[in-house]
């Protein structure tokens, strides 16, 4: 995948298009990220140990990886990532300007 745990990206369609995160879990098997902030959902919970009250919980749903972009760490703008061998490992880059995105 081109994004990984840690990211921070911008939803590129759908109807959280436009809205920036971080990735808080990476799904590689079902090519799904869960961003912060973003496809949020209500969750009904029954009442139990940890919420004892129970009712309407909202939280993230995963969505689709090709619907984010990292954004770009010099000018603040989602990118698309390229890959470059550096003293013998891969690292990626942030093709807008040409800016390692991996610390």
């Amino acid at each position: 995948m081109h994004v990984k745990k840690g990211d921070k990206v911008m939803v590129i369609t759908g109807k959280d298009k436009g809205k920036q995160g971080t990735i808080l879990e990476a799904y590689p098997k079902k090519e799904r990220v869960l961003v912060e902030g973003v496809n949020e959902v209500k969750k009904h919970a029954k009442p139990s140990q940890e919420n004892p009250q129970g009712g309407i919980l909202t939280q993230e749903a995963p969505i689709h990886v090709s619907n984010v972009l990292p954004i770009d760490p010099k000018t603040g703008e989602p990118t698309r990532v390229g890959y470059k061998v550096e003293d013998g490992k891969k690292v990626r880059i942030a093709k807008k300007s040409g800016e390692a995105l991996d610390k």
